[in-house]
C-alpha cells in the first residue's frame, strides 16, 4: 500500500484549508462523447467523458476501463459533501499496479462542480494514474488558478489569500474530465454510506461499495 496515493485529493484541501445532470441514459451523448457505465454494488453510474477538453485524462481512463483494472476495486473514501473517491484498491485494501503517471490537465477550462469526474492525484502535479473522484458538490477550491506575475487576491472557503508565483504548483488544480449523466442517486447514496477510519486508510466506507464491471458503452 503506498500512502502517498492513498493521500488522493487532500494535497489541495489541506494546502488551502481544505441533483443530476442532464444527458441520456445510454450510449454516447450528442456530441459523440464516449460514456462508460460504472456497474457497482449500490447500482449503475454512468459517466460521459471529456476528450475535448482532457485528452489524456480520457485517454488513461478509457485504457483502465478496457484492461478491467476497475473491475473488483471499490469507492475507498467517501466524505459527505465533497467527494467519493474510487479506482485504486480491491475489497483487502491492496493497490492495483498502474501504469506510469500522465500529465495535469486541470488548466483545462472544466471546474470540479457537483457531478463532474476528476483526477485524484498526491501533492506531486502530474501524479494521477488510475484513481478518479466524482464531486458531490461544488468544489471551486480544487479548481486551477493561474497566478499572473503579480500575484492574485482570492477568497477560497471563506478566507482571502494573496497568492504569488511561488503558490503557483499548490493552486494548479485538479482535472476534470467527465460527468455523470445517469445515477446521481447512487452516488449520493454511496456518499451516505457509514465510513470508518484506521492509519493511513481514513473515510472507508464499512460495507465496501464494489465496482463490478467498468464498461464504455456503444
Amino acid at each position: 500500500m503506498r500512502v502517498v496515493r492513498w493521500l488522493g485529493v487532500l494535497g489541495v484541501s489541506a494546502a488551502l484549508g481544505v441533483a443530476s445532470l442532464p444527458g441520456t441514459a445510454m450510449g454516447a451523448g450528442e456530441s459523440g462523447a464516449p460514456r462508460v457505465a460504472l456497474d457497482t454494488s449500490a447500482g449503475r453510474i454512468v459517466i460521459e467523458l471529456d476528450p475535448a477538453h482532457a485528452p489524456k485524462s480520457v485517454e488513461n481512463f478509457l485504457g483502465y476501463v478496457r484492461a478491467h483494472q476497475y473491475d473488483g476495486l471499490i469507492f475507498h473514501r467517501v466524505i459527505p459533501g465533497f467527494m467519493i473517491q474510487g479506482g485504486g484498491y480491491d475489497t483487502k485494501m491492496l493497490e492495483k499496479p498502474t501504469r506510469a503517471p500522465i500529465p495535469n490537465e486541470a488548466a483545462n477550462g472544466l471546474k470540479n462542480q457537483a457531478g463532474t469526474v476528476a483526477m485524484a492525484r498526491t501533492a506531486a502535479l502530474d501524479s494521477a494514474t488510475d484513481q478518479f473522484f466524482i464531486n458531490v458538490h461544488d468544489n471551486e477550491f480544487l479548481d486551477h488558478l493561474d497566478v499572473p506575475a503579480e500575484g492574485l487576491t482570492v477568497t477560497r472557503r471563506g478566507q482571502e489569500m494573496h497568492l504569488t508565483p511561488r503558490d503557483a504548483e499548490r493552486v494548479f488544480g485538479y482535472a476534470v474530465f467527465g460527468r455523470v449523466v445517469e445515477g446521481m442517486d447512487v452516488v449520493h447514496a454511496i456518499e451516505a454510506a457509514p465510513t470508518t477510519s484506521s492509519g493511513a486508510f481514513q473515510n472507508v466506507p464499512i460495507k465496501p461499495v464494489v465496482i463490478k464491471t467498468a464498461t464504455l458503452l456503444p
